[in-house]
C-alpha cells in the first residue's frame, strides 16, 4: 500500500448509516485512515445511505462523533450518497449509450437464484430495473495484501445498477463517487472483495482507472461469523477509546509498544501512522475479534 506519487493518494472510509459503528467498522476505518496517512495522502469519509428502510436516522450523526472521538478526522465534507441521485442518472445514461446498460424486469423467482446472463428481452420503459451487461471471461486485480486474486464473471452475470424499486446499487454508487472524487486507493474488509470485480467493470466502462485495493482481514465472533451490524456486534463507546485504539492496532499486527497503552487517540495515532506496517497483514483473510469486543453468550 505505498504510492509512487505519495502526493496523489487519496483514500476513503464509506460506511452505511444502518447502526452505530462496532470493532470490525473500527478495524477498516483504521487500516484507510493509516494508509492515507502514511502515504501523506488525504483521508475522505463517505456516508452510504441509499437504503432508508435499512437506515437508523440516527446513525450517520453517530458514526461521525465516533471517528471524531477516535482521533480519525477526515479531509474536506463528508459526502452523503442520498445526495447524489442525479449524478448515479448520469453515469447510468452513459452506460446505456454504450448499450452497457439495458432495462429487465425479471424477478428474482424467475432467476431461480441463478445469475443473469443477458436472456432478458424487456422492452418496457417502466417498472424496470437497469443491469450491466457483463461480459465473459475473468476479472483479475493485484490486491496489496490478499495478491492475485481472480473472479469468473459467469458467476456474476447481470448486475444490478438501479432497483426496480428506485433505490440506485451499491456498485453504481460507489464508483460513480470513487471516480468523483478522484479515489486512488481503497482499503477495506475482505468480505467487500467481491465487489471488486463488479466495480472493476463499471471503471473500465467508463473511462476511469481502477483503484489500487488492499483488503484486510475481518474480524471473527466464536461462532465464525464476522463481526457486523446485522449480527449484533457491539457498538464501540467514546470511553474507553484510548485502551480499544490500542486494542486495535495491536489486532492490526502494529505491536504498538506496551507504553502507549492508554495513550490519548491523537498519540496512538501519531505513533501508528509513522510505524504503520500494512504488510503485516498480508494474506490474512480472518482473525478473532478480541475477547472484550464479541457478543456476551446471552446476545447471540
Amino acid at each position: 500500500m505505498t504510492s509512487s506519487e505519495t502526493t496523489a493518494y487519496i483514500g476513503r472510509f464509506a460506511p452505511s448509516p444502518t447502526g452505530p459503528l462496532h470493532f470490525g467498522s473500527l478495524l477498516a476505518a483504521l487500516a484507510s485512515y493509516l494508509d492515507a496517512r502514511a502515504n501523506h495522502g488525504r483521508w475522505l469519509v463517505r456516508i452510504e445511505d441509499l437504503d432508508p428502510p435499512r437506515e437508523d436516522p440516527a446513525a450517520a450523526a453517530r458514526i461521525l462523533q465516533i471517528l471524531d472521538d477516535y482521533g480519525l478526522h477526515w479531509d474536506g465534507d463528508v459526502r452523503y450518497q442520498s445526495q447524489r441521485g442525479e449524478a448515479y442518472q448520469a453515469r447510468l445514461q452513459q452506460l446505456q449509450r454504450q448499450q452497457l446498460a439495458f432495462p429487465c424486469q425479471c424477478s428474482r423467482k424467475q432467476l431461480a437464484g441463478q445469475p443473469h446472463h443477458g436472456n432478458c428481452l424487456c422492452n418496457a420503459s417502466s417498472d424496470i430495473a437497469w443491469r450491466f451487461l457483463c461480459p465473459s471471461g475473468d476479472f483479475r486485480f493485484n490486491d496489496q495484501l490478499q495478491g492475485d486474486w481472480q473472479e469468473n464473471l459467469a458467476d456474476i452475470g447481470d448486475f444490478i445498477l438501479k432497483r426496480r424499486d428506485g433505490p440506485w446499487s451499491y456498485q453504481l454508487a460507489v464508483v460513480t463517487d470513487d471516480i468523483d472524487q478522484n479515489i486512488t486507493h481503497i482499503v477495506r474488509g475482505i468480505d467487500l472483495i467481491d465487489s471488486t470485480a463488479r466495480q472493476g467493470l463499471l471503471y473500465r466502462a467508463l473511462g476511469a482507472d481502477i483503484p489500487h485495493y488492499a483488503h484486510i482481514p475481518v474480524a471473527l465472533e466464536q461462532n465464525g461469523q464476522k463481526l457486523s451490524k446485522q449480527n449484533l456486534a457491539r457498538a464501540l463507546q467514546r470511553e474507553g477509546r484510548e485502551q480499544t485504539l490500542f486494542t486495535a492496532l495491536s489486532w492490526l499486527r502494529q505491536q504498538p509498544p506496551q507504553s502507549l497503552s492508554g495513550s490519548a487517540p491523537e498519540e496512538l495515532l501519531n505513533w501508528a501512522v509513522q510505524h504503520w506496517q500494512p504488510a503485516a497483514l498480508a494474506g490474512i483473510q480472518a482473525l478473532p475479534a478480541p475477547q472484550g469486543y464479541l457478543r456476551q453468550a446471552s446476545e447471540v
